[in-house]
This record gives C-alpha cells, sequence and structure tokens, in this order.
C-alpha cells in the first residue's frame, strides 16, 4: 500500500527553523514527483514547493523563496523540507504528496498519494 509519512513539524519561535521529513513505502519512489503542500485554518491548501524525480528540478512558492529548501535521498525514499527564517504566517498543516507526473502537474492537484500531514506552528 502506498504510504508517505510526515514527521519534524512543532511549535517554533518566529525567526526559527525546522526540518520536515516526509518518508515513502509501497510504491516506487524514485519515479515520483514530491511536494510539500500547506493549509492554514481558514484558508485553501496552498503549493509550497516541490522536487522532480530526479532531484535536478525543484521550486518554490514565492513566499517562501530563500527561506525554505526541498531536498531528496532517494536511498532512504526520504524528501526534506528545511525552513528557516520561520515567520507566523508559516503557520499550517503541512503535507506531502507524491505525483508520476512532473511538479507542473503535481502542483495543479496530478497527487496519487498524500501523507497525513504534520502541523507547523510559529508563535512567540
Amino acid at each position: 500500500q502506498p504510504q508517505l509519512v510526515e514527521s519534524g513539524g512543532g511549535l517554533v519561535q518566529p525567526g526559527g527553523s525546522l526540518r520536515l521529513s516526509c518518508a515513502a513505502s509501497g510504491f516506487t519512489w524514485s519515479y515520483y514527483s514530491i511536494g510539500w503542500f500547506r493549509q492554514a485554518p481558514g484558508k485553501e491548501r496552498e503549493g509550497v514547493s516541490c522536487i522532480s524525480s530526479s532531484g535536478g528540478s525543484t521550486n518554490y512558492l514565492d513566499s517562501v523563496k530563500g527561506r525554505f529548501t526541498i531536498s531528496r535521498d532517494n536511498a532512504k525514499n526520504t524528501v526534506y523540507l528545511q525552513m528557516n527564517s520561520l515567520i507566523p504566517e508559516d503557520t499550517a498543516i503541512y503535507y506531502c504528496a507524491a505525483s508520476s507526473s512532473n511538479c507542473y502537474s503535481l502542483k495543479n492537484g496530478y497527487v496519487e498519494v498524500w501523507g497525513q500531514g504534520t502541523l507547523v506552528t510559529v508563535s512567540s
């Protein structure tokens, strides 16, 4: 059964850092683009970042560029989202998602596997 499991969320002060992990099982991980989405209370879900199956291509939501970095370790079936200089507006549930298509398709909803989400709270 295809599965994604996120970890690494928590409470952090503004300006702090967190690293989210997304571990996969049950499917051929290295063929999939992997993305991170987030949903804040009362807001729509938005795509935060995506990395291609090879890791050679990445993209980011404008508001996180320069602060967040996505990476993948195909040997460990894991994708990471390093989040630095966190601000209260980053508070949300963060989900990882997998698509057998490219990042453009993933960010437009072509997702075949979703994780359960991990909560990130940025507050003093």
